[in-house]
């Protein structure tokens, strides 16, 4: 399956779709604030396991970090 992941193509070794935690764990994304978004659109933390990526789709993980 393929994917634009953060503005690079991205080839996934799953048939025709995933799901947000599932790639997430694929690509050991394990930083705690993750914001995540499929074709511009805010996935919540809670809706990970039921979101589904798909074919072509766009996928952006932002890691949110703070300081001072």
């Amino acid at each position: 399956m393929n994917i634009i992941l953060n503005n690079s193509k991205e080839e996934i070794p799953f048939s025709d779709q995933i799901t947000v935690e599932e790639l997430l764990k694929y690509k050991k994304f394990s930083f705690k604030l993750l914001i995540v978004k499929v074709n511009d659109k805010l996935i919540k933390k809670d809706e990970f396991s039921k979101s589904i990526i798909k074919e072509g789709d766009t996928v952006d993980v932002i890691h949110l970090i703070s300081g001072g």
